[in-house]
């Protein structure tokens, strides 16, 4: 008599959940389909009462995303001007000092933000060294606030004091503006943004101040405007995702330029230094996108009960978000960032994820399109396929593809955008963010670049806001 085992007879296996039990059976020959399914919101019972909630208001709630989507779609961010903050930005201050992330106090802030902000006093001319530049931080003479709560935002630190220029850009339809400080980042160059703050970072402040500045307003007015939508659009079929790679949108901005050369008043040693810079800094566009996106979803925020995420942002001590919903900060612990070091430099001396660029994110660019930068996944390791991945599983978390932000890899698929607070709680899965990676300690700098994401519970701190706003 011979016997039958389970594993002697065609069989087909449906197996759902864990993976590792579909590999097992398909080792042993069996034919076994894998459906990638995980319990909502890790089966925690508080979480699935929140998404339960949320469910009986499922109509009030998508009428709210619909609206806060539109808006965010509907947005057309054109570069406009240039100005001092002081002179430009709505409600500031000599005493204001903008820094990127949720809100922190000066005996709060991390290496590298402190950094910053002993650069910028030192521009100011309010300290002539480190020592001066603390106790003035120190001593509740300035008010620090979030770039975000002004409308603006920076790069990593983010500082912006009274008298550093910044970007206007306007939105085409409605005219309602935000601001960006202006990115001194270059090949092999130390920048404030990042803690630096040394003879060499306020020697180039001062020439942004003094030449770029000026040369930059002249133009765009010059211009009457630049489109950086269209701009952002074309740089995505030319391999930047405009977060962390610029090198096709910094050369589109640079095009901007040339024809209006003769309409600017400029010495030919400026012009010379000025495109000097522009070659050597790829990232000289990142600020533009930032400011763009900002305005993209700043046009989405305030929409009554909308779980649609409008910011996010990092201080190197806390990762922040907020929904269009509310205006509330919800907070965790910044996370560490994988990715490749400069050499001399590991993990050990990071700091934890900083700077306002996951604005990007947010608008459904950076991270949520490196699919169409597949050159920066190398930065943590990974392959053309993973870029693919991450652009993929970022679908699970948003409510649409955006018509204008296109993959070409991806048969022009848009790009993943509109990230759904409910959707990320409900499916576990946490935004990418690509970004850089300064020193821990005040004055040294960029010391790398990676992936982070943003942490679960903003999430769902932000959903429980969502939750109890709702109309019993």
């Amino acid at each position: 008599m011979t016997k039958t085992g389970l594993f002697d007879s065609p069989l087909q296996v449906i197996n759902v959940g864990l993976a590792s039990f579909a590999e097992d059976l398909s080792r042993r020959g069996v034919d076994v389909i894998n459906v990638d399914w995980r319990p909502p919101a890790h089966g925690d019972p508080a979480k699935n009462a929140l998404l339960t909630k949320l469910q009986s208001k499922l109509d009030l709630v998508s009428q709210a995303n619909a609206t806060a989507l539109e808006r965010m779609l509907n947005a057309h961010p054109i570069f406009v001007d240039v100005g001092t903050a002081l002179d430009t930005i709505p409600g500031f201050t000599e005493k204001t000092i903008l820094h990127a992330g949720p809100p922190v106090t000066w005996d709060k802030m991390c290496g590298p933000m402190q950094g910053a902000v002993v650069g910028a006093l030192i521009l100011e001319g309010r300290a002539t060294d480190e020592h001066l530049a603390r106790e003035v931080a120190a001593s509740g003479e300035y008010k620090f606030a979030p770039c975000h709560e002004y409308d603006a935002v920076g790069p990593m630190s983010g500082i912006i004091t009274a008298g550093m220029p910044v970007l206007v850009i306007e939105d085409k339809h409605t005219k309602r503006r935000v601001y960006s400080n202006i990115n001194a980042e270059g090949k092999g160059r130390k920048a404030l943004s990042f803690g630096a703050y040394g003879p060499e970072v306020q020697e180039i402040q001062l020439w942004l101040q003094d030449v770029l500045a000026p040369f930059l307003q002249a133009a765009v007015r010059a211009a009457g405007g630049i489109d950086l939508k269209a701009i952002m659009a074309r740089a995505l079929h030319m391999g930047d995702e405009v977060h962390n790679r610029h090198a096709a949108a910094t050369s589109l901005m640079v095009r901007e330029f040339f024809p209006l050369l003769g309409k600017i008043q400029v010495n030919s040693d400026d012009l010379f230094r000025i495109g000097k810079f522009l070659y050597y800094n790829d990232f000289f566009f990142l600020n533009f996108s930032m400011a763009a996106c900002k305005l993209i979803t700043l046009m989405a925020h305030g929409v009554p009960h909308s779980t649609l995420v409008t910011v996010m942002a990092r201080n190197g001590v806390e990762t922040g978000i907020k929904v269009s919903g509310g205006d509330a900060w919800y907070t965790a612990p910044a996370p560490m960032v994988k990715g490749l070091y400069f050499p001399g430099y590991s993990e050990a001396d990071a700091n934890p994820d900083l700077g306002d660029s996951a604005i990007t994110e947010t608008a459904g660019v950076g991270a949520m399109a490196i699919a169409a930068a597949i050159p920066l996944v190398k930065v943590n390791g990974g392959t053309a396929a993973t870029a693919l991945s991450m652009t993929r599983e970022m679908y699970e978390i948003t409510l649409t593809h955006h018509p204008m932000f296109t993959i070409p890899v991806m048969e022009f698929a848009g790009t993943p955008t509109g990230i759904d607070a409910a959707s990320v709680v409900e499916s576990g899965i946490t935004p990418y963010i690509n970004t850089g990676i300064a020193h821990k300690q005040p004055g040294i700098g960029m010391v790398g670049a990676g992936v982070s994401r943003i942490p679960y519970s903003c999430f769902v701190q932000a959903l429980q806001g969502v939750v109890t706003a709702l109309p019993s």
